[in-house]
């Protein structure tokens, strides 16, 4: 599951993706506009920087700006970092895998042989999808019919 820090994370990069190539953001500024308690956010946002997804810059006009294209940062690498592996139990895990205490015999447990799957069908969303991807989709509106007769 996506943790608050990951989404805050995910919204913060998008408002700085809106803005790439229009300097820095402020993170009151983006903490303002994306609802997310700004002291949080600075947690974060060093995270992001400390990855290699961001830039700082101190003083006028500072703020955070990404580090490189949003095209080339990929959703799965930044939840990575901000939540830790995709996968839903330790055993399904490619980079951070760890045996359950209770499990006998891993290769034939169903229950990991099923969250591998999941761990692999969230990997290849989120792996091939950049943050550009995410700033270019718009957000579904349910579309409300009303009929007076």
């Amino acid at each position: 599951m996506l943790t608050s820090k990951g989404k805050y994370g995910l919204k913060a990069l998008v408002h700085l993706a809106e803005h790439e190539g229009q300097g820095s953001s402020l993170i009151a500024e983006i903490a303002a506009n994306n609802n997310i308690p700004k002291k949080f956010l600075d947690a974060i946002l060093l995270d992001l920087k400390n990855a290699g997804f961001l830039s700082s810059k101190k003083g006028r006009g500072g703020g955070y700006s990404l580090a490189r294209p949003a095209n080339r940062i990929f959703i799965g690498d930044v939840i990575r970092v901000l939540d830790g592996p995709l996968a839903p139990i330790p055993c399904a895990s490619r980079t951070a895998y760890r045996r359950c205490d209770d499990c006998r015999d891993t290769s034939i447990c169903r229950i990991r042989s099923l969250m591998l799957d999941v761990r692999d069908a969230i990997a290849e969303i989120l792996d091939r999808t950049t943050l550009a991807d995410l700033r270019g989709r718009t957000a579904s509106a349910e579309v409300v019919l009303l009929y007076d007769i």
